[in-house]
């Protein structure tokens, strides 16, 4: 499947490919995953504990440091300016939601 998140972004599950304002950006595994996730579920807020689990699996026993290390990479390569997030956003004192709006195509 492919989708597109406004006019900036595009995931193709097929080929794990995200193309930011046209150019392919590599992602490694664990963004790619996390930015999956997010994609399929707008507008919901993850807390840390929850992204670890769902991206990271409950046998993962490393701090919850590794989230926000993640999401500040993930901004930097999908956000056009990481320190104000439109699509990755900051939801304080709980975790992370992502403000685009998904189109999803094909099967």
């Amino acid at each position: 499947k492919m989708t597109r998140i406004g006019q900036t972004l595009s995931i193709d599950t097929r080929s794990r490919e995200v193309r930011v304002r046209g150019q392919r950006t590599v992602l490694t595994r664990k963004e790619y995953d996390l930015l999956l996730l997010f994609a399929r579920n707008p507008g919901q807020v993850y807390s840390r504990a929850q992204l670890l689990d769902a991206v990271w699996g409950y046998t993962y026993e490393g701090d919850e440091h590794t989230i926000e290390c993640h999401i500040n990479r993930l901004r930097t390569k999908i956000e056009a300016n990481s320190a104000k997030p439109k699509l990755l956003r900051t939801v304080w004192g709980v975790g992370y939601k992502f403000s685009g709006v998904a189109t999803w195509s094909g099967a």
